[in-house]
């Protein structure tokens, strides 16, 4: 039991993000059409971004967005009202898959999901360098990222959505308050 822990975490510390590293440039396209840049256009603000390259991990990334909808942009809980962060959910059409970019593009807009818009960037190009520099090494888990206004990183988790993880980014969100 204690081999398990240790192990379990050895795995998490090593998903840590490199102290100050800066986000990888990541341009997409949002619902509206608009081209962003990822941390460039994120306006100076702290930014979660969920990444996502396979459709298993899309179906994850998923379960992250009404809890991420709730908290900043509804404002639901009795303190959400002192978050002011950007929440950016990116679907990654790499490799073969770039010719699904268009159909899974306009699927989403003609769902009439307006609340969707502003949140969405789809992604169109290559992994690399995101796979490497950002150790999303397993294509069937989504990746959340926790952005200061400069965009370094300063918190990353991976897979699906639960309270502890929510927990642990508003922890790091109230220590930047």
């Amino acid at each position: 039991m204690k081999l398990t822990f240790a192990l379990l975490a050895a795995a998490v510390l090593t998903f840590a993000p490199t102290k100050d590293q800066v986000f990888p440039p990541l341009t997409g396209e949002t619902l509206d059409g608009k081209n962003i840049t990822i941390p460039t256009d994120t306006g100076g603000k702290v930014t979660i971004v969920g990444m996502s390259y396979s459709k298993k991990a899309e179906g994850t990334l998923k379960t992250w967005y009404q809890p991420m909808y709730d908290k900043f942009v509804l404002k639901r809980g009795m303190f959400d009202s002192q978050y002011d962060v950007n929440f950016l959910f990116v679907p990654m059409f790499t490799g073969a898959k770039k010719t699904a970019y268009g159909p899974a593009l306009k699927k989403m807009k003609e769902s009439n999901r307006k609340d969707l818009y502003p949140h969405l960037l789809f992604y169109k190009g290559d992994l690399e360098p995101y796979k490497t520099d950002l150790d999303m090494d397993d294509k069937n888990l989504p990746y959340l990222f926790v952005l200061d206004e400069e965009g370094k990183i300063v918190y990353q988790t991976k897979g699906l959505y639960n309270e502890s993880k929510m927990e642990k980014i508003e922890e790091v969100l109230d220590a930047r308050l």
